[in-house]
C-alpha cells in the first residue's frame, strides 16, 4: 500500500486580500489596480492562484483574510476563491470578528481533514484579558483587535490544536514628532506584549490537557527585531514559544530558533522603503508546534521567492510570489 503522505499545513499572510472581492464575494478579475503597488486585482488574484496550487496544503492559516461584516463574508470569499481556482483546500472557517478588516480564517481540503472553531479558555479570545501594561500595579483591560482563530482539527484517528494568530503592530501610527513616536511605539509593544502572554496562557492549558498543538501566524515580531525587546526583556515570540519554560512547555520552531541563536537568520517577508528606495526583510511568520509533535519529524519550509531554490527554479512560481503579498507562506509536513 502506497504511505499517505504528510498533512501539510501553511500560514500565509496575503496584503490587501478583502480588496479582491465585491461585498458578494465574488472575484474582481479586472485590470483595475489593486491595493499592493503596481499590481492588477486580476493579477494579484492569478498569482494567488498559482501560489495555493503550488503549495498543494492540506489547510492553509491565512492571514488578513476578507473581511467579515454585516455584508461581506470571509468564508463565501475564500470559498469562491477556491471554486475558481480549482484548489485541493475549498471550505473555509472563520472565527471571531476583527475590528479591522482583515479576518483569521482557515482553508483547508474536507476531504484530507475536518476543522472546527472551538474557542477555549477564560477569557475566551473574544474576551478581556487583564495585564498590568504600565507596571503601576494595576492591570489594565486588554483585547484582541484580531482575535486568534482557535480550531479541533481531525485528521483520520488524529486530533490537533490550532491557533492562527495576528498580534498587533508595534508602527507608531500617529506620530507628529520623535518622543511621541517613541511613546507610542512603547505603548503598542506593552499591548503586543499583553497579547502573546495571554495566547501563552492559552498554550500552557492546552499542553498540560496532553494535546497536540500547533500556532502559526503572523507575529509582527521576532527575535532582536527591534530595540524595544531590551526595554522588556524578551519578544513576543520568545513568550509564546515559552523560552523561559521547562523543555516540555515549549514550543518549537525552527527559523525561531535560529535567529534566538544566530546572527543569520531566514526571512518571510520583504518590504519596500521608499525613502531608502529599497527592500527590506524581515522574520514575521511562524509555525510553532508542540514537544509531542517533534517525534513525527517535521519538516518546515519558507515559500521565498529568491531564498528558496525550488521556488527560484520555476520562473511562474517565483514571479507569483512576488506579486501575490509582501509576505511568504511558511508550510509544515507532519508525518503523523
Amino acid at each position: 500500500m502506497k504511505p499517505r503522505r504528510p498533512l501539510r499545513l501553511a500560514t500565509y499572510n496575503v496584503e490587501w486580500f478583502n480588496a479582491l472581492f465585491d461585498d458578494r464575494g465574488r472575484l474582481y478579475e479586472d485590470s483595475d489596480p489593486s491595493q499592493r503597488y503596481g499590481v492588477r486585482r486580476g493579477d494579484q488574484l492569478a498569482a494567488l492562484g498559482i501560489v495555493f496550487t503550488a503549495m498543494d496544503a492540506d489547510g492553509v492559516m491565512i492571514i488578513e483574510a476578507p473581511d467579515t461584516n454585516g455584508k461581506r463574508s470571509s468564508t463565501r470569499a475564500l470559498e469562491a476563491f477556491a471554486a475558481t481556482y480549482g484548489l485541493r483546500c475549498r471550505r473555509a472557517v472563520t472565527g471571531f470578528r476583527s475590528e479591522t478588516e482583515q479576518e483569521i480564517s482557515f482553508l483547508y481540503d474536507p476531504d484530507r481533514l475536518t476543522a472546527l472553531h472551538d474557542p477555549q479558555g477564560d477569557p475566551r479570545f473574544d474576551g478581556t484579558f487583564r495585564h498590568d501594561l504600565n507596571a503601576d500595579g494595576l492591570p489594565e483591560p486588554v483585547r484582541f483587535s484580531k482575535p486568534p482563530l482557535e480550531l479541533a482539527v481531525t485528521v483520520g484517528s488524529h486530533t490537533l490544536r490550532l491557533i492562527g494568530v495576528h498580534v498587533k503592530s508595534k508602527a507608531p501610527h500617529g506620530a507628529h514628532h520623535p518622543a511621541e513616536a517613541t511613546r507610542i511605539s512603547i505603548e503598542n509593544r506593552r499591548k503586543q506584549l499583553a497579547e502573546c502572554l495571554w495566547l501563552r496562557s492559552r498554550i500552557t492549558e492546552t499542553l498540560v490537557a496532553g494535546q497536540d498543538l500547533i500556532v502559526l501566524g503572523d507575529f509582527n515580531d521576532g527575535p532582536g527585531l527591534d530595540e524595544y525587546e531590551k526595554l522588556f526583556g524578551h519578544s513576543g515570540v520568545e513568550v509564546v514559544m515559552g523560552v523561559a519554560c521547562d523543555p516540555e512547555q515549549r514550543l518549537h520552531d525552527p527559523h525561531a530558533q535560529m535567529a534566538l541563536e544566530s546572527r543569520l537568520q531566514p526571512t518571510t517577508a520583504r518590504f519596500y522603503n521608499a525613502e531608502e528606495e529599497r527592500y527590506f526583510e524581515a522574520l514575521l511568520d511562524f509555525i510553532m508546534v508542540s514537544p509531542s509533535l517533534l517525534p513525527c519529524r517535521p519538516h518546515w519550509r519558507i515559500w521565498h521567492p529568491l531564498n528558496d531554490p525550488k521556488c527560484w527554479a520555476v520562473p511562474e512560481l517565483r514571479d507569483a510570489l512576488l506579486t501575490a503579498s509582501d509576505h511568504f507562506p511558511v508550510t509544515i509536513d507532519l508525518p503523523l
